[in-house]
């Protein structure tokens, strides 16, 4: 995997309205997540791939790019078409964009 080069997009970069993985854990997606992500984490990706759409671009987050990075490489490897948002939800966070929370808290990257 070293010196291999994933496909990656700067926070502003991603449109409205795609199909964004977030691969982090559960106490991390619960703390703050982009609205319409889709959770799955790094370590069920395996046995819930199919979950993943083919027929669309995936643009994968996690907290800084080096879990989305290793997601979106093995996506690309197995036939999606990935591409990992570079910084995450650090650059995320720090860019404005929305987040949200399923509990009463303000969202945060933890």
């Amino acid at each position: 995997m070293f010196g291999e080069q994933v496909a990656e997009v700067l926070v502003g970069e991603v449109p409205e309205g795609v199909y964004l993985l977030d691969v982090r854990e559960d106490d991390e997606w619960n703390a703050g997540h982009v609205p319409g992500a889709v959770h799955i984490p790094l370590g069920t990706l395996g046995e819930r791939a199919g979950e993943v759409p083919k027929d669309k671009k995936v643009y994968v987050i996690c907290r800084a790019g080096g879990r989305s990075a290793q997601a979106t490489t093995a996506l690309n490897q197995a036939g999606w078409d990935a591409v990992n948002v570079g910084g995450g939800m650090q650059a995320w966070d720090q860019a404005g964009r929305d987040m949200e929370t399923d509990s009463d808290s303000e969202p945060r990257v933890i």
